[in-house]
């Protein structure tokens, strides 16, 4: 697995190339874990929760063959994105419920769906990659927000301005991962986002991780 304490070129990125620097998250991921959506002139990607499109621009500008944006939002999807021919917009959609492409299954999958907690977003995920014909096997990036998993803790942990305490996102990560196994993936990676939760002017942000799981 990853080392959680490794240094990410992406923390030292201000974002400006991307429509969000929610982007640099993903990028540290495909850093770390080796992974390349040019692979095979270009993987068949989904982002789940795609919002200004981060996820979706960083997939592009490393390769992608075709990205699938998703977002229960309407209008909010950069237009460089929106008119991108890589890209496939599905607003006022819900990731959890879906379908997947009528022409296949995507290889990689991207996830940043905020409040949804991973027990309902990888299920999602899965049916999107169920049957590709990726070699190794299909992958699955997740963004873990420990301040969102823990909704049922009412505000133990929370720091002033909805800042989950280090020890406490720590314990909630532990419990995410888990519950992992049972959804029926494998972990194959972990690291710390090389940018915290919270936006680009927030003082103290929340600690995040991406994960990289493959089915079962």
């Amino acid at each position: 697995m990853t080392d959680p304490g490794s240094h990410h070129p992406a923390a030292d990125d201000d974002g400006s190339r991307y429509v969000g620097r929610g982007a640099l998250k993903l990028r540290a991921a495909l850093d770390a874990f080796r992974i390349d959506p040019s692979e095979g002139g270009g993987l068949r990607c989904a982002d789940f929760g795609a919002n200004v499109g981060g996820f979706t621009d960083c997939l592009l500008q490393t390769g992608a063959g075709h990205v699938w944006a998703v977002d229960t939002s309407y209008g909010t999807l950069a237009y460089k994105l929106r008119i991108h021919p890589k890209v496939t917009v599905l607003e006022r959609t819900n990731a959890l419920h879906a379908p997947p492409p009528d022409d296949g299954p995507v290889d990689l999958m991207a996830i940043d769906l905020g409040w949804t907690p991973q027990r309902l977003a990888i299920p999602a995920a899965l049916r999107w990659v169920a049957g590709s014909g990726r070699p190794g096997g299909p992958r699955i990036i997740s963004l873990i927000k420990p301040h969102y998993e823990a909704t049922d803790m009412g505000r133990e942990g929370l720091l002033e301005g909805g800042v989950l305490s280090q020890p406490r996102s720590e314990e909630v990560l532990q419990g995410v991962l888990a519950q992992l196994p049972g959804l029926g993936v494998l972990i194959l990676g972990l690291i710390p986002s090389p940018i915290p939760g919270g936006g680009k002017h927030a003082k103290r942000g929340n600690a995040e991780w991406l994960v990289l799981l493959r089915p079962c």
